[in-house]
């Protein structure tokens, strides 16, 4: 097993404190605004899980794709411990669905991106190094992504979004091209990560049984333009086991706010 944290020696929470103030957004099509999200609000505190629920299409990746900065909402403001939000941040890194690690680099040159980016040569190698072996691919540094299994390519996604040190981590959908068994593995392993760097999460996700394993909060949109129907708390302590009866229960009534009860 890894250390606690390889990146930090404190365990004290340095996630960012996310505030969402009524951001409400729309698209522009054939010329028409078309609304996806209405008048959202809602904080994520520092080193907190909280994952998106709601229909397919609704604007889960769109409010999303405003927290991390890669959109500006169109009504509203996004705060990033306390900064206005206006583009995107290495504090803030996004893993999509698919990994889109470099064919033609190995594992180690694909986690590498975000500090040559950045030119942050001064300890790289270490940091590297440091990420593979959090996310246990320590062993497949030289391996090129068409010798990873899929969940083995995710894992180095992620290992290219911690190397950066995020304090917020957003997660579109992360585990949802995987295979049930590795998607089960990846969540607890998502888990565990998350654990040991004590950064802040953000996860859309249509998995009801994914977003109450893995989150402390759930929150729970309507059809587009999204609104906040609920937000679920889940104090149920970790390590967690999918048949506990409080899990159950809370699926059934997340369940009954998507209107997915009978």
């Amino acid at each position: 097993m890894v250390a606690a944290s390889l990146f930090h020696t404190s365990h004290a929470k340095r996630g960012a404190r996310i505030d969402v103030r009524n951001v409400t957004h729309r698209f522009a099509l054939r010329g028409e605004a078309l609304p996806v999200l209405d008048d959202i609000s809602l904080t994520i505190e520092p080193g907190e899980f909280v994952a998106l629920l709601g229909p397919s299409g609704c604007g889960k990746s769109t409010l999303l794709r405003l927290v991390a900065g890669l959109d500006a909402p169109a009504q509203g403001v996004i705060h990033a411990d306390g900064e206005t939000v206006t583009g995107p941040d290495p504090s803030r890194v996004v893993v999509f669905q698919d990994p889109t690690l470099f064919p033609w680099r190995t594992v180690r040159d694909n986690v590498a991106l975000g500090p040559q980016a950045q030119r942050a040569q001064r300890d790289a190698a270490k940091r590297i190094d440091a990420a593979l072996e959090l996310v246990g691919l320590s062993a497949f540094a030289k391996a090129f992504p068409h010798q990873l299994s899929g969940g083995m390519a995710q894992r180095a996604a992620l290992a290219r979004a911690l190397v950066n040190d995020p304090q917020l981590l957003v997660l579109d959908e992360p585990f949802g091209k995987l295979d049930s068994l590795t998607r089960i593995r990846m969540q607890s392993e998502l888990v565990r990560l998350w654990q040991a760097e004590n950064f802040s999460v953000l996860l859309v996700t249509h998995d009801v049984e994914e977003a109450l394993f893995v989150a402390n909060r759930v929150i729970v949109l309507s059809e587009r333009p999204a609104r906040i129907v609920s937000q679920v708390r889940n104090d149920a302590p970790y390590p967690r086991h999918r048949d506990d009866p409080d899990l159950v229960r809370l699926r059934r009534e997340v369940l009954a706010l998507l209107g997915l009860d009978t």
